[in-house]
């Protein structure tokens, strides 16, 4: 190489031009750029050496300036299409002949950067070019519109976020879900996300953190997102719309009832029918009356809401119900098991319809055991909607006008004593009600009266549920029956040292064990039964559905739809969708029972120490008596299970499932100032 030879090198990838200045050792040189910078580079740096002119470092800008008029990529195509057509590869030399009919160094040099940069019409090998198969320049140029395509699709969404962010309202396009879709799952999963590369992709491009949190307050400020957002639900495999199929059989049934199997249904219209449920119920699932009997006995019959009236076995909305388990209970509202319209409509008790039901007669001997009982699907019109608070009072009042309601009154109350004496355990803790409105903006928490009309109608469902698994023991029918092993109690002495109430309720019930479910019929310890068998929600529990699937068919003299394995496998599949909408349920409680403490920081709460849940670490278990909540609450000072307390939040954090206590030791009650 000569001193002013012009060459191509590369200084972070970019090319530069430069002329060669003077040697420096025994194989480097010095050379020049446009700059009138010195670099020292090797020949092997060089990428490319102009042949045939020499000049000074003031050339240099109007040599470029020569190439530049040439580099138009346009240019290749047609010298690409005779190369192919005559086999033949090339250089820059020879393409600068073909494709601008010159050959001098500024053209030589344009045709080597068109030939360098082309990743379409040619590929290089070793100092030629060979040109392309046009079957591949065709895949080459619909992978390179591909991408085009995907760089403009990304560049409108980043757009559309922009604009979003800015205060307009936007109209997300269908091929924007993916990239939501990323980020969405990177804000509920996090690291675990398989979606985490392409969301932190967009979290910088858009200069936003690179977490879940960023992730996710994006989202909010795109208002596709509350504050509130349930990750709870998100994480889990809860379906929260129903397909279309299934809502398009649903409609269909609206207007076009398919036939009902139970052609002979027991006409039970004569009777009076009360519904006991809270006001706020829309699912109304059974029902209660009274007969008297010619010989002056009183036969109770518990209803229940029908709605294999409208699901057959194995049909998309059987299938959809399978596959959700239950009705799932929400502070903000329920997705239920069937679509709404169905469930609140004709699967429900209403009043005043004629409705389908499954009919459970009981005849109860003087101590409230069963003495005979019959089961019928049956045609039954409602008469009273009643809520608890209704019934509460009636039967305070001692309401002659209704003296079914007084019968059903009384043979609760035997019912009760009766499996009491069976060795049934009664623990009585307080339940909240938590229920959220307007889009999380209000928050109510009230605690459940344990009323005796909540008891009645526990016993009559009770009742039902003993007679159903009866029913399938007599006949050999396979039903999901519950049962609970005999739990291992303190004994009486222990619990008398435990203040009666919750405290105490607190040590019986952290002895029962899980209440499981099998074909085969069990003990059930807490109720005090030998058979039992869930049949009274089967618009919210699909493990009902099964007994009414059963049960019917036998009724009919048919061979029930499932069989033994068959129930137990979806008893099996059943439990564990069960378990994670009770997990969803719980945590989303869980945090708005915390959202509602961070929003009364200032209150201060009446609460009971429940117990022990690591003494050593002075950490107990502490009821807040005015909203039926439990949380952990560390003591630096003696106190035992029962001691009542009052508190005040000095921390939460809703999101972390965090809180701390303050224990307000001279705090007097009277001055107190409650929030519900």
């Amino acid at each position: 190489m000569e001193k002013g030879t012009l060459v191509e090198f590369r200084v972070n990838g970019e090319r530069r031009l430069a002329i060669a200045d003077r040697p420096e050792g025994k194989k480097h040189w010095i050379v020049l750029d446009d700059r009138g910078q010195s670099h020292t580079i090797h020949p092997r740096q060089i990428t490319y050496e102009v042949a045939g002119i020499t000049c000074n470092q003031k050339e240099i800008a109007a040599f470029a300036k020569a190439v530049a008029i040439h580099l138009d990529p346009d240019n290749l195509e047609p010298a690409w299409e005779l190369l192919v057509e005559m086999g033949e590869t090339t250089n820059p030399i020879e393409l600068a002949g073909l494709i601008f009919s010159e050959q001098d160094p500024p053209q030589c040099y344009a045709a080597y950067v068109l030939l360098d940069e082309d990743k379409l019409y040619f590929k290089q090998k070793g100092d030629r070019y060979e040109p392309r198969p046009p079957s591949q320049v065709a895949e080459i140029k619909h992978q390179l519109e591909m991408a085009t395509q995907r760089q403009q699709a990304e560049q409108l969404f980043l757009d559309r976020i922009e604009r979003s962010l800015q205060g307009e309202t936007i109209t997300w396009e269908s091929s924007d879900r993916p990239r939501l879709d990323a980020l969405e799952k990177f804000a509920t999963f996090g690291e675990e996300a398989p979606t985490r590369t392409s969301a932190i992709e967009l979290l910088t491009k858009l200069q936003r953190t690179q977490t879940p949190t960023g992730a996710f307050q994006l989202l909010i400020d795109l208002k596709l997102w509350s504050d509130h957002e349930n990750l709870f639900l998100r994480r889990s495999h809860a379906p929260v719309q129903f397909p279309p199929k299934v809502t398009e059989l649903a409609h269909h049934y609206l207007t076009t009832a398919p036939a009902d199997p139970h052609h002979d249904r027991l006409d039970l219209s004569h009777l009076k029918v009360y519904t006991i449920d809270d006001e706020s119920t829309q699912e109304i699932d059974d029902g209660l009356s009274i007969e008297i009997l010619p010989d002056g006995r009183e036969k109770i019959w518990v209803h229940i809401a029908d709605p294999t009236r409208w699901v057959n076995p194995g049909d998309a909305l059987d299938l959809e119900a399978r596959r959700r388990g239950s009705t799932l209970y929400l502070p903000t509202g329920i997705i239920p098991m069937f679509p709404p319209e169905l469930a609140t409509g004709p699967m429900s008790l209403k009043t005043g319809d004629s409705c389908c039901a499954l009919s459970f007669a009981v005849i109860l001997d003087e101590t409230g055991g069963i003495e005979d009982f019959t089961i019928h699907a049956s045609q039954i019109k409602i008469t009273y909607r009643l809520t608890y608070e209704d019934v509460e009072e009636m039967l305070n009042l001692g309401l002659t006008t209704e003296p079914e309601l007084v019968a059903l009154a009384k043979w609760a109350k035997r019912r009760l004593a009766w499996r009491q004496s069976q060795g049934a355990i009664m623990i009585n803790m307080p339940e909240c009600s938590i229920k959220v409105f307007n889009d999380g903006e209000d928050i109510s928490i009230s605690v459940l009266d344990n009323s005796f009309s909540r008891q009645l109608v526990a016993e009559m469902m009770i009742l039902a549920g003993e007679v159903a698994g009866r029913y399938g023991q007599q006949h050999g029918l396979p039903l999901l029956f519950r049962h609970q092993n005999q739990p291992e109690l303190p004994s009486e002495e222990e619990l008398l040292q435990v203040p009666a109430g919750p405290a105490r309720a607190s040590v019986l019930r952290r002895c029962m064990p899980k209440s499981e479910m099998s074909t085969t019929p069990f003990r059930h310890a807490s109720l005090g039964l030998e058979s039992y068998s869930q049949v009274t929600s089967p618009i919210r529990r699909y493990s009902d559905l099964l007994g009414h699937f059963q049960i019917k068919a036998h009724l009919r003299g048919e061979d029930p739809p499932f069989s033994g394995p068959q129930i137990q496998d979806l008893g099996l599949s059943i439990v564990s969708t069960v378990q994670e909408s009770t997990l969803v349920e719980r945590q989303t409680n869980r945090y708005w029972g915390l959202e509602f403490l961070r929003r009364h920081g200032d209150e201060v709460w009446s609460a009971i120490m429940l117990r022990w849940l690591r003494e050593h670490e002075g950490l107990g278990l502490v009821l807040l008596e005015d909203l039926g909540l439990e949380y952990p609450m560390r003591f630096d000072r003696s106190i035992q299970p029962g001691d009542p307390l009052h508190v005040r939040v000095i921390r939460v954090d809703p999101r972390q499932d965090r809180i701390d206590f303050q224990e307000m030791v001279n705090y007097a009650p009277e001055t107190m100032s409650l929030s519900s």
